[in-house]
């Protein structure tokens, strides 16, 4: 049986060679041109998918290596592997072919340098990398195009300094908790579940592999685990860091007031639920009245004798339900960068008006993260914890 392709191209061969008058003749000159157009267009679209894709597990890879040197938990050797593996676990979420996966492997390139840095600690370079041949539609590879490069190159430079008895901080989380955040991510995990594989008569257990996909409220806990680990690795002995948080749906939740160290702000998110509408407007008000208080700096005075750096996370997945709280997360936004607030915002997945809100929030362009996966959510609150920790993470490219 002829395949599809060579069906085409015979009958595009015969319209080709009609010369019987002149509709066959404007067709034959056309039919071309129109095919050419609409390979076009979904390779375009396909391509800059792809584009996006490789470039945040590229992104993420190289951060998440670049975290693990500066907290010690690899070597040189470790961190590139480590890289690579964030790539492949990441794209294969995208990409079936299993040959495909292993070129990719094949040809991607992690370079980690690790040079001294003044203040006695290391520096850390890490360049990841990737490429692969993306297959183009049937209608340009009718045109002879079979498949289109994709690429994508992401760098990282990381710290670490000896620079803990030297600062303190104060650092508030304002989470979104709202109904949408119990949607799905597009990230996958495996559990073993237990169910009676016997009879009425005869029960017995067995066990069996379940696939499921992480929510979005999951990805944000397994997220702000990730911050902590970073602030518990520069402040061991409770000395230096203090940690709050609240979280919203459509009204603000109870909050927590700020304690040395970050155990009661892990127990706080991790029994978040997802339910109700969005309002972010008194949840990041409390934050920073929490953060303004004298008693804060003094906490801090009687513990260390330091003054904190004060830090606001704030987090949302959509839109706020009305605009006026949008006008008035705002102003408390303003309020927070004249008093000299640092304030990280990150948008997870969300749509185009909370992702302009928490844009403008951010005190600048560097504390601003668009995590549009699980994956890149870890890495934005892993940064943004080692930042805050003077391990001083960023994206250089």
């Amino acid at each position: 049986m002829m395949s599809p392709i060579s069906f085409l191209r015979a009958n595009i061969a015969r319209v080709l060679g009609d010369r019987s008058g002149n509709f066959a003749m404007m067709t034959a000159i056309l039919m071309p041109v129109a095919i050419g157009a609409a390979g076009l267009a979904v390779d375009v679209s396909n391509m800059m998918l792809s584009q996006r894709q490789l470039q945040e597990a590229s992104d993420s890879a190289a951060l998440a290596a670049a975290s693990a040197l500066v907290a010690e938990k690899v070597d040189v050797n470790g961190a590139k592997e480590l890289a690579k593996n964030f790539v492949i676990g990441q794209m294969s979420n995208y990409i079936d072919d299993s040959d495909t996966i292993a070129a990719l492997k094949d040809a991607m390139s992690v370079v980690v340098t690790e040079t001294a840095s003044g203040s006695g600690g290391k520096t850390y370079k890490v360049e990841v990398k990737t490429a692969y041949n993306m297959d183009n539609s049937a209608l340009m590879r009718i045109l002879g195009k079979e498949s289109t490069e994709i690429g994508s190159l992401s760098e990282t430079q990381s710290s670490t300094e000896n620079t803990v008895t030297k600062s303190s901080l104060s650092m508030y989380l304002v989470l979104d908790r709202s109904g949408s955040m119990a949607e799905d991510t597009t990230t996958s995990h495996t559990y073993t579940e237990s169910y009676n594989c016997g009879s009425k008569k005869n029960p017995k257990t067995c066990d069996r592999t379940v696939t499921d996909y992480y929510t979005k409220i999951e990805a944000l806990k397994l997220a702000v685990s990730s911050l902590l680990t970073q602030l518990n690795t520069a402040d061991p002995n409770l000395q230096y860091v203090r940690t709050g948080s609240v979280s919203y749906n459509d009204q603000m939740q109870s909050a927590l007031n700020l304690a040395w160290g970050t155990s009661a702000v892990s127990t706080y998110v991790n029994a978040l639920t997802a339910i109700g509408g969005t309002d972010s407007s008194d949840a990041f008000k409390m934050a920073y009245s929490k953060l303004i208080d004298q008693a804060e700096n003094t906490a801090h005075l009687n513990k260390n004798g330091l003054t904190p750096d004060k830090y606001i996370v704030f987090m949302t997945d959509g839109n706020n339900n009305y605009t006026s709280a949008d006008t008035e997360t705002k102003n408390w936004c303003d309020l927070a960068r004249d008093k000299n607030i640092t304030v990280y915002t990150v948008a997870f997945m969300a749509p185009d008006r909370g992702k302009a809100l928490l844009s403008y929030c951010a005190t600048s362009s560097s504390t601003y993260f668009a995590a549009e996966n699980m994956a890149s959510l870890v890495a934005a609150f892993k940064i943004i914890g080692s930042s805050a920790a003077k391990q001083s993470i960023r994206l250089t490219q």
